[in-house]
């Protein structure tokens, strides 16, 4: 039997507690990751020597694709944890030091990978943006430097996964508040005193926490202690983690695809949308971190208790992550409109940029209840391993609906609120295309017959 000194025992006990004791301090930790990211779009924007407009609107342009890789990694990252999270239902001890060992290394050389094709394209990627000239080569300087830093980065976000299979999602929000905190300080010193940007600063931080939470591992006697000496790939494992990972890394991925398609079409808009849009980002990314916390607490759960064949449980699993899910992104949305204006005033203090910011924030929260709907439901599928479908219908419903609506509709009316109004529609047809998906497969029908 796996036992979990340090987590959530997520096969016993009331259910209701221990999701919001796992989802509130990933909320936690994606809202503080989002809140040092966004200060230092206010210290390019408020203290650099260059521009401030152009400075933000480089950082923000650079968004879609550091959010294409980061979705991929992060997704398969979260194949880690449901493998592990399975594994420690069914009492594998095995299974679990080969998934959290193989995920290390994974992690390591994804990075490296990542690291060197992102180089050769990065000018290539930003040209395809529509960045225009006098914010291009402030944005090609921000996106190299953080390239580098992408085998620190991705190590980080697969050992959060590691922590979070067994409940443990306390330690990745001590270390983050940490390595954050000597992100904002040495990107005010690189920027103020050294007239650099913050992207240094940025991958400077990344290998703190990243190191911090190794040292964690090492160290801990749970069931996901790390061994250097026994660091490897096992390819069965490897094999389990990408098939429920690679598809939920292009389900988030896509996202990023679709971004950059429509942050294409914001960038031909000029300067002060691009920063607009760029500042208002920052604020409804954490609406988006609120709701997809339930997510990962609803694979995570159902991982652990399909593991150990407790069915019923899955299903309590859904209905209360969808439950808490509404009540929080509910609350979330009302406090960030309420203080919108003065949220995007920290950005950037120009009354047009606050307008177009504001646009941007109302129309992306009209569609969040579709979003929390369908992520929940993702990540019910996925904690019995279904994660193929319900990539194939973010695609077609999240893609498709945005390439085809900025293909043919925005030339036709080139106006912001033109492209923003593809969220709720492209989101609302997701959420319909995966609750079918669900009814169709009904896993705790399907699993229940398996001995």
């Amino acid at each position: 039997m796996v036992h979990n000194k340090q987590g959530i025992d997520m096969l016993h006990g009331r259910i209701w507690t221990k999701v919001l004791r796992f989802a509130l301090p990933v909320a936690a930790t994606g809202i503080l990751e989002q809140l040092f990211n966004a200060s230092g779009i206010m210290i390019v924007g408020n203290f650099s020597q260059s521009d401030g407009t152009a400075a933000v609107a480089a950082v923000g342009s650079n968004a879609p694709v550091t959010g294409l890789i980061l979705n991929l990694f992060i997704g398969i990252a979260l194949g880690a944890n449901v493998v592990i999270a399975n594994a420690i239902g069914r009492g594998s001890r095995e299974a679990v030091r080969n998934a959290v060992h193989t995920s290390i290394v994974t992690a390591l050389i994804g990075g490296v990978i990542v690291a060197i094709i992102g180089e050769l394209l990065a000018g290539p990627l930003l040209g395809m943006l529509n960045v225009t000239a006098d914010v291009f080569p402030l944005a090609l300087a921000y996106l190299r430097i953080y390239l580098i830093g992408m085998p620190v980065i991705l190590l980080y976000n697969f050992e959060t996964a590691i922590f979070r299979s067994i409940g443990d999602t306390q330690a990745p929000l001590a270390v983050l508040a940490i390595s954050g905190v000597l992100n904002v300080t040495m990107g005010l010193i690189f920027v103020v005193l050294f007239h650099w940007g913050v992207a240094t600063a940025t991958v400077i931080a990344n290998v703190v926490s990243s190191m911090i939470l190794l040292y964690r591992l090492v160290h801990t006697d749970a069931a996901i202690h790390v061994d250097l000496r026994e660091l490897g790939i096992d390819w069965f494992t490897l094999r389990q983690i990408l098939r429920i990972g690679l598809p939920a890394g292009v389900q988030s991925a896509v996202f990023a695809v679709a971004n950059i398609i429509i942050q294409a079409a914001i960038n031909s808009l000029g300067t002060v949308v691009m920063a607009a849009s760029s500042a208002a980002f920052n604020i409804e990314i954490i609406a988006y971190y609120v709701l997809n916390s339930f997510s990962q607490a609803c694979a995570t759960f159902t991982g652990q208790n399909y593991g150990a064949k407790r069915i019923g449980r899955c299903k309590r699993v859904l209905g209360i992550c969808i439950l808490e899910d509404f009540i929080a992104t509910a609350a979330t949305i009302a406090v960030v409109l309420f203080f919108g204006h003065s949220l995007l005033a920290l950005f950037d203090a120009t009354l047009e940029v606050i307008s177009v910011g504001y646009t941007r924030l109302v129309m992306v929260f009209s569609a969040y209840t579709f979003s929390m709907l369908y992520e929940v439901m993702s990540g019910y599928l996925r904690g019995f391993g279904i994660s193929l479908v319900p990539a194939l219908l973010t695609v077609i419903g999240v893609v498709g609906v945005r390439i085809t609506w900025i293909a043919f509709v925005f030339p036709a009316h080139r106006t912001f609120e033109a492209i923003m109004i593809v969220y709720p529609i492209s989101l609302a047809a997701t959420a319909v295309l995966i609750g079918i998906a669900l009814l169709c497969y009904r896993p705790s029908k399907r699993f229940a017959v398996k001995p």
